[in-house]
């Protein structure tokens, strides 16, 4: 019995020691072999590994997935403009070079976020300084998240690690320059709009006044050319009436007549005062007035 209590014993003396020389490494996560504080293997990947038991060799895990550092406070930054505005942003990052990561913040996730935080702070402050609050808001905002992920990331290479992203989740005003920046933004769209006025009241006059040139033009060439029409319908209206009148002289006197007792007694209200005898009434007399006279005379 004492013998199988000592087989016992030196048994689980045994599974312990193999249970402290295995370790399982996850696939979200670096392992490190430390050999008496320093480090012996790094492995990042996923399985069971082997090392020897403490105190001759001990494990620790590090994150190996993309991290996120998003403060909840918001910070304040200068424009070019010397008007102060608020930034809310993030910054993705992950480790690259574990042993740099360890010697540089001894692997504490803490420190290595503080790191970036104030080189993050610092990159912002640099290149807000340089833009106006438009282009900071809209114009360049691609570009200024590209030179301040650029600052950070050759930042955090010193520290092992790297930054995946960055980015600006909201820019407001100061509230103390808020109603400035409103009375001036509506003074600058009030100065575009007089101006587009000025500007579209001037193309109008131009535009009417271009419109009534070539009325004044279209008008003249219309009653020129109404005027040649006319002379030249008047010209031959004349020949024509010379042709007839010409074959028949009598008939050319009658007609003549008519036309003028047409015009003469067109209103019942007119009174002529006239020699019954004369010419002019030759043709009230009938046919008789003509007796005698020879045709054509």
């Amino acid at each position: 019995m004492q013998k199988l209590g000592t087989l016992i014993v030196f048994g689980l003396i045994g599974l312990l020691l193999l249970m402290s020389c295995v370790f399982v490494v996850d696939q979200r996560q670096y392992a490190v072999v430390f050999s008496l504080g320093e480090i012996k293997q790094v492995i990042d990947q996923p399985g069971m590994h082997f090392k020897l038991p403490p105190p001759l060799q001990n494990v620790q895990y590090y994150d190996k997935r993309i991290l996120t550092i998003d403060n909840p406070d918001v910070d304040r930054f200068i424009t070019s403009e010397k008007l102060n505005i608020q930034l809310d942003s993030f910054v993705k990052w992950r480790i690259k070079d574990l042993r740099a990561y360890i010697r540089s913040v001894q692997g504490q996730e803490r420190v290595a976020t503080d790191r970036i935080s104030r080189s993050l702070r610092d990159a912002l402050n640099n290149e807000i300084a340089k833009l106006t609050v438009s282009e900071v808001i809209s114009g360049d905002r691609e570009k200024l998240i590209q030179a301040i992920s650029a600052k950070v990331n050759e930042d955090a290479k010193q520290i092992g690690t790297e930054i995946v992203d960055v980015r600006l989740k909201r820019v407001d005003f100061a509230s103390e320059v808020v109603d400035r920046v409103y009375e001036r933004m509506r003074s600058e769209r009030k100065r575009v709009a007089n101006e587009r006025r000025a500007t579209g009241t001037a193309e109008s006059e131009k535009i009417r006044a271009d419109a009534d040139r070539q009325r004044q033009i279209i008008l003249a060439e219309a009653y020129r050319d109404a005027q040649k029409l006319k002379g030249e319908g008047d010209a031959k209206a004349a020949a024509i009436y010379s042709d007839a009148f010409g074959q028949n002289a009598e008939f050319a006197s009658f007609y003549r007549s008519l036309e003028a007792y047409r015009a003469s007694f067109r209103n019942r209200s007119d009174v002529l005062v006239v020699d019954p005898s004369a010419d002019f009434f030759k043709y009230f007399k009938g046919s008789k007035a003509l007796a005698g006279k020879p045709p054509g005379k």
